[in-house]
């Protein structure tokens, strides 16, 4: 499964890896959040390097929708049922000043946009409910929104509100023009590079590799959900997958960016190409390592279009990892109360290309002092995280739900389970004192660990991407044990 976006020849940015050189600022993440991250701190003239574990925009940013709004479905009501009327404010006025600053770099990078009209839609009588108390929270919020019940389309809906002048795009071009302008400025990439842990006291931190160890000033960990488990964030955000695909279709495709606020979820978008406008549909998402069969989210998307677009071919098929915060609003600071030397951000809830160059601007400014006043409602610890604790009780209840089955269904099915795996499955057996995973996949059989090396989880297969994923804090590996995505850092054994 490879995305739209990076089904594509990028350039290399990459430079040699130098163990134990030393540098101001490493940020660990090549998405969006923290390739700017580190641009602004190169443009500051702090010596930065930018380590990724795989491939620049390989998780989430190169796996996005590409929508640049501050219409975003039911986020605002989500933060105001937890919040004040003052937070939800400023939670728009970052999104503003990310989305401003995404724009404003596009235009002087020659990065393709297109600016259209934003809208979230109902279903039914059950959505208009959702969508009503959204329309009260951003008009709340200071947002321009309109209520219309006429879209443009192929299905009735029960009602929309819609935000004109927002934006889409192909994220991953914009992280090229950044990663050729970190590296113009002196920064460094590191690609292939996956960090296992840091060490050090406040003053002087050691980042250690898989390549070999480096030290800095400040640490950034950028990555979806923070790999370091100082801080319990794991604990506090809700892993969660959700598909993508790409059609041409007949006739015109819908000239805005729509979203449903109702179940299942629908995403739609125009995508500009070379011959013909392409139809971008994502949803059906749910928590990760939990989903009975993948697969199947991902051929209900695709019948969906085709039911709903006759004539529509399927061009790309992709998936997504986004972290939902138990408090709704996204974790951007310190990992640890009072130490200013690794900092995170991470729980923007399917909304990163705002939130993370927000979330760039606020951590740049948390080093330099010269925060404004929006960026006080990104923050990892103050007594707001209190409204979040009923959420993490249920999130965290199903997580124990999660690791008790998935230690108690080997077991089950531990007699009858022998035999070869057939193509593109999975299955977890107890082989001896511990449960393994076995699976087929273009021939090849793998075997390994079943457990999870984060926590402990039993790890669940994934027939979409033929991964092996956990229904506990969402780590993911490859069929062969490779680590996908935290906050694991460790492959299977």
């Amino acid at each position: 499964m490879t995305s739209l976006w990076l089904d594509t020849s990028r350039p290399d940015y990459s430079s040699e890896f130098a163990a134990t050189e030393d540098f101001d600022v490493v940020v660990v993440g090549g998405g969006l959040t923290g390739i700017v991250t580190a641009l602004l701190f190169a443009r500051a003239g702090r010596k930065v390097a930018l380590l990724e574990a795989r491939t620049t925009g390989a998780v989430t940013t190169g796996n996005t929708t590409g929508k640049i709004s501050l219409l975003q479905g039911t986020r605002l009501s989500s933060i105001a049922e937890k919040h004040s009327p003052a937070a939800v404010r400023a939670y728009v006025e970052a999104n503003r000043r990310g989305q401003q600053w995404l724009l404003d770099y596009c235009a002087g990078n020659s990065v393709a946009i297109q600016r259209e009209t934003a809208f979230s839609y109902a279903n039914g009588a059950d959505g208009t409910v959702a969508l009503r108390e959204e329309f009260d929270a951003a008009r709340m919020a200071g947002l321009d929104v309109h209520w219309t019940d006429t879209v443009e389309l192929p299905f009735p809906v029960a009602g929309a509100i819609r935000l004109e002048d927002q934006a889409q795009f192909d994220s991953v071009s914009v992280l090229d023009a950044l990663l050729g302008e970190l590296v113009r400025t002196g920064g460094k990439v590191h690609e292939h590079t996956r960090v296992r842990t840091v060490r050090g006291s406040r003053h002087r931190r050691s980042i250690q590799t898989d390549r070999g160890d480096i030290t800095a000033e400040i640490v950034v960990i950028a990555t979806g959900t923070p790999i370091l488990d100082r801080g319990g964030f794991f604990a506090r955000l809700e892993p969660q997958r959700s598909y993508a695909a790409a059609f041409t279709v007949p006739g015109d495709v819908p000239r805005g960016m729509y979203l449903s606020v109702d179940e299942p979820s629908r995403s739609l978008r125009y995508v500009p190409s070379d011959d013909k406008e392409l139809l971008l549909v994502g949803g059906n998402g749910h928590p990760v390592g939990r989903a009975s069969s993948p697969s199947k989210n991902l051929e209900e998307l695709i019948n969906w279009t085709g039911s709903n677009f006759p004539g529509a071919e399927l061009t790309h098929s992709w998936s997504a990892q986004d972290y939902r915060p138990v408090n709704e609003l996204p974790y951007v600071g310190q990992l640890v109360p009072g130490d200013r030397s690794i900092l995170i951000a991470t729980g923007f809830a399917k909304w990163g290309l705002t939130n993370a160059v927000a979330a760039a601007l606020a951590l740049t400014a948390e080093v330099t002092g010269s925060r404004e006043d929006w960026s006080a409602i990104y923050t990892t610890w103050d007594w707001n995280q209190i409204s979040g604790l009923p959420k993490a009780a249920r999130v965290n209840g199903e997580v124990a739900v999660q690791m008790a089955g998935g230690w108690i269904r080997p077991l089950i099915a531990r007699f009858g389970s022998s035999g070869e795996v057939a193509e593109g499955e999975g299955r977890v057996v107890w082989d001896g004192i511990m449960p393994s995973a076995h699976c087929t996949v273009e021939g090849v059989a793998h075997k390994v660990s079943a457990v999870c090396p984060h926590l402990g989880g039993i790890l669940r297969w994934n027939d979409a991407e033929r991964s092996w994923d956990c229904p506990l804090h969402g780590s993911r590996f490859a069929a062969d044990g490779a680590l996908l995505e935290g906050p694991a850092t460790a492959d299977l054994t």
